[in-house]
């Protein structure tokens, strides 16, 4: 049950996600003072819950994949796997740097260019990693 509920939580954040970065342009008119629309302070926490909930899933199928496998060929199971969970990392690591920069305004390392750029790759990557997370989820015959 358990992941049925995280699956149709990870689509719904696919959905959403997806669809707010296409059409927040088309609504919101970026300013100096308010860069991004006021909607991503509610989205990155469910960003960062739908990247932990990844993480503990991909994992548990990479486990899984890494256990039945030992040492044989590569199989599509095996490429999934280990591309969501290695996916899920490289964007929670992404999402974080970049979200913690967002909340510590000392924090000068970066320009406005940089950061803006490495949203897009996140915006971008997480619903694909999710929505494929949530369909694999929601297809599992385990409960759990």
């Amino acid at each position: 049950m358990l992941k049925r509920i995280s699956g149709i939580f990870l689509l719904a954040l696919a959905v959403v996600l997806a669809v707010h970065t296409v059409v927040e342009p088309l609504y919101h008119s970026s300013s100096e003072a308010q860069p991004y629309s006021p909607l991503w302070n509610v989205l990155n926490p469910l960003m960062v819950l739908g990247l932990a909930l990844g993480l503990v899933y991909s994992y548990d199928r990479k486990r899984q994949v890494d256990l039945e496998s030992d040492s044989g060929p590569v199989t599509r199971e095996f490429l999934v796997a280990n591309i969501q969970f290695f996916g899920f990392l490289f964007v929670s690591v992404l999402m974080l740097w970049n979200w913690f920069d967002l909340l510590s305004p000392a924090f000068a390392a970066i320009g406005a260019d940089t950061t803006s750029l490495v949203w897009i790759v996140i915006d971008a990557t997480l619903p694909l990693l999710s929505g494929s997370m949530a369909m694999f989820l929601l297809r599992s015959k385990t409960t759990g």
